[in-house]
């Protein structure tokens, strides 16, 4: 089966880190990428920019709105994910929890499914 783990992070806490604080985060993101991907359970893996340079779109009784960020509302970003791959549940969670992120974030663990219409 497939899992998606969502890292949530506090909106701004990135710019709260010196360089060398956010490349020590970014090295250890990284290695942890990579040990998945040698075990064979990575399917994909990105880092998203922040919520200032995003856009949510709305479509609504026909109308679009598009609505550009940052979002006033928002405490937590989506800010990356890594999507797993051949792994049960109880795998998913365990790599979920040796995930470095989750020292500094929520990592949201999600199974895949169908969509119906």
């Amino acid at each position: 089966m497939s899992y998606l783990l969502l890292i949530h992070e506090p909106v701004g806490q990135r710019a709260t880190r010196t360089r060398e604080q956010g490349e020590a985060a970014y090295a250890q993101m990284v290695a942890f990428a990579e040990g998945l991907q040698r075990e064979g359970k990575l399917r994909a893996v990105e880092s998203l920019v922040g919520q200032d340079q995003a856009t949510r779109v709305e479509k609504r009784d026909g109308a679009v709105r598009l609505l550009d960020g940052p979002f006033a509302e928002a405490k937590e970003m989506v800010g990356g994910f890594f999507l797993l791959q051949d792994v049960s549940r109880d795998e998913a969670l365990a790599i979920a929890q040796r995930c470095p992120a989750a020292a500094w974030c929520t990592v949201e663990v999600r199974a895949l499914g169908p969509c119906f219409l």
